[in-house]
């Protein structure tokens, strides 16, 4: 697991306006919760921060100087700009050393299917449990080889040391099928098209065609 360490300040303007302050400011509003104290407004570095996601993932392990002492954290939810992709603000846990936490890892897709197959996927992550210091950036997941009818649950992952399984070993995580053929495709096109009741406009080259039939014809 990836360890960002990032300086903090204590943030004492609240509300819309102190959060746009903050964000021209080249900050980004967070919140601390956790261990049973009061939740502590701060502010992060915009872009240590966005650096810090991109190295280490959604669960990097931040440490925070704040106030003269250490915090370590772990991001819980961030919420992003719809359209820039900034970040607009962050809630954090607070964690310690050997403290073990649950938390939501992404799932990794590698290897490729066998020829025909098509994969689907019901969920793209898991609830593990595991030491605060030791959390996984990613679960990869194998479908190599696999064929139509395979499938794999949540209790099929192989989980690093340490870490222990929360969401149900039985949740259907990925199935492979039959992928459709060319012919199936087009049929279920015309299927829906004809459910739909859309009338098809004919080419000019069904024009030019039928054109020429009735030419011969006469």
């Amino acid at each position: 697991m990836s360890e960002v360490r990032l300086a903090a300040e204590t943030r004492t303007e609240f509300g819309k306006g102190g959060a746009r302050r903050t964000r021209r400011s080249g900050k980004i509003p967070a919140v601390i919760y956790g261990h049973g104290a009061d939740p502590r407004h701060v502010s992060l570095p915009a872009r240590e921060f966005t650096q810090a996601i991109k190295r280490g993932g959604g669960n990097v392990l931040l440490t925070l100087s704040l106030d003269g002492e250490d915090q370590l954290t772990i991001p819980k939810a961030v919420q992003r700009h719809p359209i820039r992709g900034s970040y607009e603000h962050v809630d954090l846990i607070a964690v310690r050393i050997g403290e073990k936490v649950t938390i939501e890892v992404p799932l990794v897709i590698v290897g490729d299917l066998a020829p025909g197959a098509m994969l689907g996927q019901e969920y793209t992550s898991v609830q593990i449990e595991a030491e605060a210091t030791h959390i996984p950036n990613e679960i990869e997941v194998s479908i190599q080889g696999l064929d139509a009818g395979a499938h794999i649950t949540a209790g099929d992952l192989i989980l690093p040391a340490g870490s222990t399984l929360v969401t149900d070993a039985e949740t259907l995580l990925l199935n492979v099928s039959t992928a459709p053929t060319a012919e199936d495709i087009e049929a279920d096109t015309a299927e829906s098209i004809a459910d739909l009741g859309i009338i098809e406009e004919p080419s000019d080259a069904d024009v030019a065609e039928a054109a020429e039939g009735k030419s011969d014809g006469s």
